[in-house]
């Protein structure tokens, strides 16, 4: 019986063979990237939780040092194999792209597993194991709510194994990152204390959930005092990359085809012209905010003078600390109206965006971001969320908070955040075809195409030619070609914190208290800053190419629509993919 089974089990075998199509080489690929992502998710579990396969969400990873190792291990083995077992000569042009995509992501995290040490130096890498596990679960998940209750208490049980990892390996750490992660653990105790039962609201799960934020709790609290006492007196490691690995690490994560010399010669150039642009609108506003005051004299003091105080003016128009959330969610409908009006591309339809107030451990380095939904569950919700000022601010913070982001800033930050920045951005990016660019997505292009849509919206005309709107869309996009300088100088040089302020306050005319949160925010994320400027140039460079090689055919609405088909690619291949695209009909 055992000779038979086996003969019949080689027959069906070699029918199998000759009857079934060989993968093609674009499939071999597909197959090889579902393999790889099964293994990167049995590796870390949150991984999968934070793409949207729900399959893991009970579990946490495990953290330790020989884990950690096994995660670099993984990648060296997976990028020897996509190179032995894929043939890529044989793939077609697109999936030539998406092998590429995968090749690089293996090789940048390889790079950083080396020359980077987040779970030894930064004690916010274990925020995201604390706080964001659970709440992505309650907010973002698609699963019966019930569901995502069990498997967040089953994660909140696992809460103090990785408090205990994160002080049996936290070094020396630098101490602006020491601060924020003081300040986001404080958030998270206030989060498991109060803030998940009002997310929950009623629930016959409620006595199950306080049982296990009970023993949490008592870890975060320890957690909590280490982070304070003896972590403070340690807080000495050195942030700075230095030149070389500044510039290795600015190329992978850029992926962009531009060294970093080059991203700081273009902003640089750029700081120049925009502070031109800067002078000419203040010029057109002086005599509406200073009637009675002849305007400063045409030199650089003088220019300078006159954008400050033409800026300080205008920023007074502001709300309160308790409308601010109110006052971002008033503008949306106003500018979803105009993208229709103006066609400047198809909004998301269903629309799945929520303005929120951000969560108290996920305040302290912005005043908004988008939580998208999920590449691996895009039917859930995107969170655009605001940061009112925090409640132990003196008035004086508070009042410059409210200054920086008045009613005409605020416009532009909904526009960059929401419509048609990252809301619509990354809607369109859930629906590529390419799971490879679903789930491997380019900071570049998702940074990029938010800030290049501020001034396109205004050129189109929005907000009617008002001349405050473009003066706070101008000072918003001179805080991103500064942050690309400040990335740099930060990094490679002995920039002090008192040379960094004075070129956001003084040169850039941004607030005390937001150059504070720039200069901490420099130290602990380098070349992220810089990803805004390189994708915004990148963006507003192609769209001038592709139109004036169209000429009156030159569609704008289109043209976005071309540009957001592909997902989130890397910069370097988007010419010829929106070249392509444009091609077909739209």
């Amino acid at each position: 019986m055992k000779f038979l089974l086996t003969c019949c089990t080689v027959i069906l075998l070699q029918f199998a063979a000759t009857s079934l199509p060989a993968q093609t080489a674009d499939q071999q690929l597909e197959t090889f990237f579902k393999a790889h992502l099964e293994q990167c998710f049995q590796l870390r579990p949150l991984e999968a939780t934070m793409l949207g396969d729900h399959r893991f969400d009970d579990q946490l990873d495990d953290i330790s040092a020989a884990a950690r190792q096994q995660w670099l291990q993984h990648y060296r083995s997976q990028l020897q194999r996509l190179e032995r077992e894929i043939p890529r000569q044989q793939l077609s042009r697109s999936g030539q792209v998406d092998y590429e995509i995968l090749r690089d992501e293996l090789v940048r995290s390889i790079w950083l597993a080396e020359n980077t040490r987040p779970f030894e130096e930064d004690p916010r890498t274990y925020g995201s194991y604390i706080t964001d596990s659970v709440y992505s679960l309650l907010v973002q998940s698609t699963l019966p709510k019930e569901t995502n209750i069990k498997n967040a208490i089953a994660r909140i049980g696992q809460i103090p194994r990785i408090v205990q990892t994160a002080r049996q390996t936290l070094r020396d750490s630098p101490p602006t990152i020491l601060e924020t992660a003081i300040l986001q653990n404080r958030g998270a105790i206030g989060f498991y204390e109060k803030g998940i039962y009002e997310l929950i609201g009623a629930s016959p799960q409620l006595e199950a959930l306080r049982t296990a934020t009970a023993p949490a709790l008592v870890a975060l609290r320890e957690h909590q005092t280490f982070l304070e006492d003896s972590r403070r007196l340690r807080a000495n490691g050195n942030w700075r990359l230095g030149p070389e690995l500044f510039a290795e690490k600015l190329q992978l994560v850029l992926n962009a085809g531009v060294s970093a010399r080059q991203v700081l010669a273009d902003a640089e150039a750029e700081f120049l012209r925009v502070q031109d642009e800067l002078y000419v609108v203040s010029r057109q506003l002086w005599s509406q905010y200073f009637p009675q005051t002849v305007l400063p004299p045409d030199d650089p003091a003088g220019r300078r003078e006159t954008v400050t105080k033409v800026i300080a003016a205008v920023s007074q128009e502001h709300g309160t600390p308790e409308t601010l959330v109110a006052d971002a969610r008033s503008s949306v409908g106003q500018i979803q109206d105009f993208i229709r009006q103006r066609d400047l591309l198809r909004l998301p339809d269903p629309d799945r965006c929520q303005i929120i107030e951000m969560p108290e451990f996920r305040r302290g380095n912005s005043l908004a971001y988008l939580d998208p939904a999920l590449p691996l569950d895009p039917g859930g919700i995107s969170s655009y969320a605001v940061s009112p000022p925090p409640a132990d601010w003196g008035s004086e913070r508070v009042r410059s908070f409210l200054e920086e982001y008045n009613q005409h800033m605020l416009q532009i930050l909904t526009i960059h955040e929401a419509y048609p920045g990252h809301y619509v951005q990354l809607e369109y990016s859930n629906r590529c075809p390419s799971l490879i660019r679903r789930v491997l997505q380019s900071g570049v292009f998702i940074e990029g195409w938010a800030v290049y849509t501020e001034q396109m919206m205004l050129d189109q005309g929005y907000g009617n030619g008002s001349l405050q709107l473009r003066l706070n869309q101008l000072k918003f996009y001179l805080r991103a070609v500064v942050n690309a300088i400040l990335d740099h100088r930060m990094h490679c040089t002995e920039m002090t914190d008192e040379q960094a302020m004075e070129l956001l306050t003084v040169q850039a005319y941004q607030s005390e208290g937001e150059a504070r949160l720039k200069v901490i925010r420099a130290k602990q994320s380098s070349t992220q800053l810089s990803t805004y400027f390189t994708g915004r140039m990148a963006h507003y460079r192609l769209r001038q190419e592709i139109q004036r090689e169209q000429g009156p055919a030159f569609s704008l609405g289109r043209y976005h629509e071309a540009v957001l088909d592909h997902g989130s690619v890397p910069m370097k291949y988007l010419p010829e993919l929106v070249r392509d695209r444009l091609k077909q009909p739209r």
